[in-house]
């Protein structure tokens, strides 16, 4: 059979999606899907604010501001929510009940039982629950998942992680990211919850945490320097740093009985620039080695559609989803209280 051409990846096949939420990271996934080469066509788009319909006709998609007006229209197969965090849960609902596919940026909840309740509507719906955790499809962290996976890397010890910049500091101070009932804990909604996925996908179900939060460097009302410190049920622990006063860094280092991967981004994923993976095996020499550049949010995107088509199923679970947002419930407990919280 012949490769596909742009044409036929771009034929009815592809999955009818509307966009709910055309700011910066809305806009990023538009960009990235409008020649349809991921399986989603955007045919419609959604922003409360009517300015973002000169975005929308640039890229050749129908412009409303209610998300009511996309739901009802029978062509829109799914819709992908790049909308404030508090909004999802009701979002979700409301998608589930016209019948659509959701693709969710992440987190998908506050609040252990809103993603319980989340997950929950689009299982009994038989409708695909997708999430923005594309650090799972970069290359070398999908390595680490496969070589967890397969034992090579023995038992697992420890996870030590960085996912930080200062992209925020410049932002308007009525912007929603800066908001602390919006993005509480620091960085942690914004960088930091995709640290906890893959840890939660390597350590299990988490016991505990403790979270030193503070304001060193700015105004941002949830803070702006984090770490936590997390254990698992099924032992081992976890460090996660998320702060929002320093230049970009992300760090991602997993360590067994047999051997340690860190990985290293060259270039926020806003523009991917590829990344350096430094490996360490018993008797063995360290080695150093570069990655070209790929785009995961695509990859994810991509994922989510050929799920949608029956494909292949989504490969984040439920309940690493349900998972993960408990452990951020509890490490914006303990942001606040400053004391070891129960997950």
């Amino acid at each position: 059979m012949s490769a596909q051409s742009p044409a036929t990846l771009k034929s009815p096949a592809t999955v009818k999606t509307a966009l709910v939420g055309l700011g910066w990271w809305g806009r990023k996934m538009a960009t990235l899907l409008k020649d349809g080469s991921a399986g989603l066509t955007i045919v419609r788009g959604v922003d409360a604010n009517p300015d973002a319909a000169d975005f929308a006709r640039d890229m050749e998609m129908a412009f409303s501001t209610d998300l009511g007006e996309a739901l009802a229209d029978a062509t829109v197969e799914a819709v992908i929510l790049a909308t404030p965090h508090s909004l999802h849960r009701e979002q979700i609902a409301a998608a589930v009940a016209a019948g659509k596919h959701v693709f969710c940026e992440k987190p998908l909840d506050l609040t252990r039982a809103g993603a319980e309740a989340s997950v929950a509507l689009c299982r009994e719906a038989g409708l695909v629950l997708g999430m923005g955790h594309e650090r799972r499809f970069e290359p070398p962290i999908a390595e680490i998942l496969a070589a967890a996976q397969s034992g090579k890397l023995g038992r697992l010890l420890q996870i030590e992680a960085n996912f930080s910049h200062d992209k925020f500091l410049t932002l308007d101070e009525s912007n929603w990211r800066l908001k602390a009932d919006q993005a509480p804990a620091g960085g942690m909604t914004a960088t930091g919850i995709h640290l906890t996925d893959l840890a939660v996908k390597l350590m299990g179900q988490p016991a505990d945490v403790r979270v030193v939060c503070e304001n060193l460097a700015s105004k941002i009302p949830q803070g702006d320097t984090m770490s936590a410190h997390i254990r698992f049920v099924n032992g081992g622990t976890a460090y996660v740093s998320a702060t929002l006063a320093t230049p970009f860094i992300s760090r991602f280092a997993v360590f067994g009985t047999e051997g340690w991967i860190e990985v290293r981004d060259k270039a926020h994923v806003e523009a991917p620039d590829g990344w350096i993976v430094t490996e360490g095996w018993k008797n063995k020499p360290i080695t150093v080695r570069e990655v070209a550049p790929a785009e995961p949010v695509r990859e994810n995107l991509r994922a989510f559609a050929e799920a949608v088509r029956g494909v292949s199923a989504y490969p984040i679970s439920g309940e690493d989803m349900i998972n993960n947002i408990a452990l951020l419930e509890a490490i914006v407990r303990s942001a606040k209280s400053g004391e070891l919280e129960r997950v």
